[in-house]
């Protein structure tokens, strides 16, 4: 089969497309047929040796297909069935192994090119509004790259919620798809100051919560925005990791609370993942989330792809077709 691998760390030029063995299934795991797989920023950071693991490796930690086989102790998943997953890795090829209790099947009502685009994004975007910071009727959330592929879906589902949403954007074109996913107020970055902007907003108050994907450039501003009490959320680092400091810091700033989330600690079961799958796959159904697919590039123009989400030029998912 084909498949995207890196033998060292570095930039998009390490991605290679490959001729390797296809796998098979063991104890408990699934062979999937791939149809669509999904390009996320954790996939950058692998690339670089930020989360290392054992080179060389096959990238890609989400994606959809056909189940094409099992191995031993599998008994309820058919080959034939449709699928989809996340936070597995090796997405970026033609099959992957994957233990089973990770498969979600796919509704009928569902294209399995969208299952992929929701799956990894929208488990996020699902537990850090309803679990991370559960919000409230009367929230305020700050949220930053609201116009990617996390964040339309975080204005959408914090909304849901009752939230009051203020979001960040780098253009005018991001801000537009702000508004329309439901941001109530839409900061242009490179135009103003988030921190006073944000503080501006709510007549100096602050927001409660704070979900920041972009990490080192934003991070202490972020913190500013906080109310006493808030929320600082930090779950990616598109600009770069936060620098070390002292959490005294949390306690000068307004007793803050600080939170480095992780989705596989979110969804450690099978019933909270499918329960949390269950609500995104109905939303899209009902009509009342929208997953905005911004591009799809073949296999082998992984590194392509990887410059779009890396300079910033993405609103929505990417996809590599097998």
């Amino acid at each position: 089969m084909r498949a995207i691998c890196i033998h060292e760390y570095g930039g998009p030029e390490v991605l290679r497309c490959e001729d390797v063995a296809l796998p098979e299934p063991g104890v408990g795991e699934a062979r999937v047929r791939i149809d669509a797989a999904g390009i996320n920023y954790i996939d950058i950071y692998q690339r670089k040796g930020q989360y290392p693991d054992p080179l060389p490796v096959i990238l890609g930690r989400e994606a959809a297909g056909v189940v094409d086989a099992v191995g031993p102790g599998v008994p309820d998943l058919a080959p034939g069935t449709r699928v989809v997953y996340a936070m597995h890795v090796g997405a970026y090829a033609e099959y992957v192994i994957v233990p089973a209790r990770r498969l979600v099947p796919i509704p009928d009502a569902i294209d399995g090119r969208l299952a992929a685009a929701v799956m990894l994004q929208g488990l996020t975007a699902h537990y850090l509004t309803h679990s991370t910071y559960p919000l409230q009727p009367g929230d305020s959330a700050l949220i930053h790259a609201a116009a990617g592929g996390v964040g339309l879906l975080l204005v959408q589902m914090a909304k849901r919620r009752g939230a009051r949403v203020i979001g960040t954007v780098s253009t005018e074109e991001k801000a537009a798809l702000a508004r329309e996913a439901g941001a109530d107020d839409v900061i242009l970055y490179t135009q103003a100051d988030f921190e006073a902007e944000t503080r501006r907003l709510t007549n100096g108050k602050g927001v409660h919560v704070v979900y920041d994907s972009v990490g080192q450039t934003t991070f202490d501003k972020s913190m500013n925005c906080l109310k006493p009490r808030g929320y600082m959320v930090l779950y990616g680092q598109s600009s770069g990791p936060v620098p070390s400091f002292n959490p005294q810091l949390l306690s000068a700033k307004g007793s803050l609370f600080l939170t480095r989330p992780n989705l596989m600690h979110y969804t450690l079961d099978r019933t909270e993942l499918l329960q949390r799958t269950a609500d995104l796959f109905d939303w899209i159904v009902a009509g009342t989330l929208t997953v905005r697919i911004d591009a799809t590039f073949p296999l082998a123009e992984a590194a392509l792809a990887h410059r779009r989400l890396e300079e910033r030029k993405s609103t929505g998912k990417l996809l590599l077709i097998p």
